[in-house]
């Protein structure tokens, strides 16, 4: 009888002391997973005990590919707390594991437990650049309450500086204690800036001395975050994030830690006020992007669904706010950001379902179309259709600073809509070839420009115009600036001639009037551009282009300009063009496949000279860019260069975007842009034209 009463005495303390499971998730919902390229992390069953937490994990991964989890994975909650994991089963850590045949690998995880009361939570897999991540992890009874972006933005009051759009320098310095170049693998950083208030888009080379000294120096028309980093590198350490307003000098530092990894710290500056920001995750912008990228259904579909992700990434932002304590500045930013990101993803969405609608087939070297169903893609000719980007807030300046916004400001300014709506009641007029096209007067040229502004009204809601609509039409006046013709110092060149007739005289000023003449389209301009610091930057522009004179100007003395020069003493006498390119670059490709018959002609010429300069990671150039110039260029003159040296030629002629052409004089100079040799489709008129100016 004692030995029986001992035995249950023994198994009530077993059974008390077994840990108890007080929730079970069966084929979890999640909000998002991120860095996820080649298939889905899928979460099957989550059990929740006193003692752990196990998550049942189904990798469905592209056959064949590698990934790996790493022992520092861990689970966080809203608050930011985290549960690192003890053990795992069915996986190697730290090991690469190939996808097998079936693509599925499933195994499970067991982590330090989750309070009780937790009701969504996150799986990050280290603290490493490219972890995967599983966002928003819950049961799918779970109601999550997702904020608006009023709620979020009045949740965080900040006023936005009367001084946020000027025109400075922004002065980039630090540090790298303990610098090797060789343990690093660079001595060298970039930067691709892009300022929508210039034409070009340029590229700043920060070189690093021995003693890990760093400065960069640049202009900048509105404060800005982006990075700096390596085209090769052998550590965890290729790049420094910073966010700068213009006028400031932001000082970095970067430390290598005991744990081997480096760290950088700010310590003046605006990147200093919003180091949260810089250094936090932005998983909701991933999930953006990857999601809409990835939709798959009708209009009506893809506008719910935008709208649901929308509102899914604003929770993960007020979530990553929290566990990073943002300040209201570092919210605003990243709302913006989130909004800028939100824009490009949707039309992404809208290009893809609109491609899906038109069929596209090469027939005997020329490219036909067939749409597949016109009642829907006449849909897209509707303003109701595109109801998601009245979440935006078309009008807030801080726009402008996330990283992603020239990407986003050039799908709108380029989406389908604007270019539809842009040509409606427009005179045709038909050229010798009979290929139809618009006349080219200023009556047809005011109609596009105020179609062209309506179109951004339509999209972004509201009777004016919106200070992105009118950044669009700045970028308009940009691009179209040089073709219009200056009307007055024609008509006073014509009047002041002895050797034209009156008659001739009177053809040419009243064929001007009809024209799109520089003083009737500048007004046109300015009197759209209502916000003040658009207007400014509009009219400092015309007063520049006016002021520019020469044809050409001298290049630097630096090695990338030294290598142009050797050129010109190549090949005396000839103007050169340079193409730059690259075997990534498919419309660089196509463009020299197609122009090959072209070269042939060209080449018999003794006044130009075509120059092909491509990047590799090797001056010499891999096997797959010897056998294209085998076949393409072959017999050209061709030059290979290192990612570095390239990027220091993209530095020198301030372009970050390849294809790119530029012309040289034969004695060194850099033609100006408006008669730049650009590309191969009107190679001979611009040749002429150029060769014209140069005997003046």
């Amino acid at each position: 009888m004692r030995k029986l009463l001992s035995t249950l005495i023994l198994a009530l303390i077993v059974v008390c002391v077994e840990a108890k499971t007080y929730k079970t998730i069966k084929n979890a919902e999640t909000i998002a997973s991120v860095n996820l390229n080649y298939g889905a992390l899928k979460v099957r069953e989550v059990v929740m005990r006193d003692t752990a937490t196990t998550v049942h994990f189904t990798m469905d991964y592209q056959k064949g590919s590698y990934f790996r989890f790493t022992k520092d994975s861990y689970l966080m909650d809203e608050d930011g707390h985290r549960y690192p994991l003890r053990s795992a089963e069915g996986i190697a850590l730290d090991s690469w594991v190939q996808s097998p045949e079936s693509g599925v690998t499933n195994f499970t995880m067991h982590f330090a437990p989750l309070p009780k009361n937790t009701q969504i939570f996150d799986f990050i897999e280290g603290d490493v650049t490219g972890a995967f991540e599983v966002l928003g992890i819950h049961d799918k009874k779970y109601k999550i309450k997702y904020p608006t972006l009023q709620e979020l933005s009045d949740a965080n009051p900040w006023t936005v500086p009367t001084d946020w759009f000027k025109t400075d320098t922004i002065t980039i310095k630090g540090r790298i204690e303990g610098f090797d170049a060789e343990r690093l693998g660079f001595n060298m950083l970039r930067n691709n800036y892009r300022d929508d208030f210039e034409k070009n888009h340029g590229t700043q080379i920060m070189d690093i001395a021995p003693d890990g000294t760093f400065c960069a120096k640049f202009k900048a028309s509105y404060p800005t975050r982006n990075v700096f980093y390596a085209n090769e590198y052998k550590t965890q350490f290729s790049s420094i994030p910073y966010f700068a307003r213009p006028g400031e000098t932001i000082d970095i530092t970067v430390r290598l830690h005991e744990n081997g990894l480096y760290d950088y710290s700010f310590n003046s500056g605006s990147s200093y006020d919003v180091q949260r920001w810089l250094r936090s995750s932005t998983g909701y912008n991933d999930a953006l992007s990857k999601q809409m990228n990835s939709f798959k259904g009708n209009l009506e579909e893809g506008n719910k669904f935008a709208e649901k992700v929308f509102h899914q990434a604003l929770y993960l932002l007020q979530i990553e706010g929290r566990r990073s304590h943002y300040t209201p500045m570092e919210m605003q930013l990243a709302l913006a950001d989130l909004q800028v990101n939100f824009v490009f993803a949707y039309f992404s969405l809208i290009d893809n379902y609109a491609s899906g609608l038109v069929k596209y087939e090469e027939r005997d070297g020329v490219w036909h179309s067939e749409v597949l169903d016109s009642v829907a893609l006449a849909k897209l000719d509707d303003i109701k259709s595109y109801s998601p980007l009245r979440l935006i807030d078309f009008d807030n300046p801080l726009l402008l600073s996330s990283d992603k916004f020239s990407f986003m400001l050039n799908r709108v300014q380029f989406a389908d809509y604007v270019r539809n709506h842009q040509y409606k009641g427009l005179d045709l007029a038909e050229d010798d070839t009979e290929i139809f096209a618009y006349a080219n007067t200023f009556e047809n040229n005011s109609i596009a420009f105020h179609n062209y502004l309506a179109a951004f009204r339509e999209l972004m809601g509201g009777e004016k115009d919106k200070l992105i609509g009118q950044l669009c039409g700045y970028k308009d006046l940009l691009s179209n600036f040089d073709h219009y013709v200056d009307d007055i110092e024609i008509i006073k060149n014509v009047t002041s001639d002895t050797t034209t007739t009156e008659a001739r005289k009177k053809e040419i000023i009243e064929n001007l009037n009809k024209m799109p003449t520089r003083s009737k389209m500048i007004p046109l301009y300015l009197n759209a551009f209502t916000h003040p610091y658009i207007h400014q930057k509009a009219e400092q522009y015309i007063e520049s282009k006016k002021a520019k004179t020469d044809i050409a100007t001298p290049l630097p003395d630096t090695p990338a300009a030294d290598l142009i020069r050797s050129f010109c003493e190549k090949y005396p006498g000839k103007i050169l063009v340079i193409d730059f390119w690259g075997m990534s670059c498919g419309p660089c490709r196509a463009a020299i496949q197609e122009s090959k018959a072209l070269r042939a002609e060209i080449a018999k010429r003794d006044d130009v000279k075509l120059i092909f300069i491509a990047e590799e990671r090797t001056a010499e150039g891999s096997d797959e860019y010897k056998k294209y110039v085998s076949e393409w260029l072959d017999g050209e003159t061709t030059v290979c260069v290192t990612r570095d040296f390239f990027a220091r030629l993209e530095e020198l002629f301030q372009f970050s975007g390849i294809p790119h052409y530029e012309t040289i004089t034969p004695d060194g100079c850099r033609v100006r842009e408006d008669l730049r040799i650009d590309g191969y489709f009107s190679f001979k008129g611009e040749l002429y034209m150029l060769k014209e100016k140069l005997k003046q």
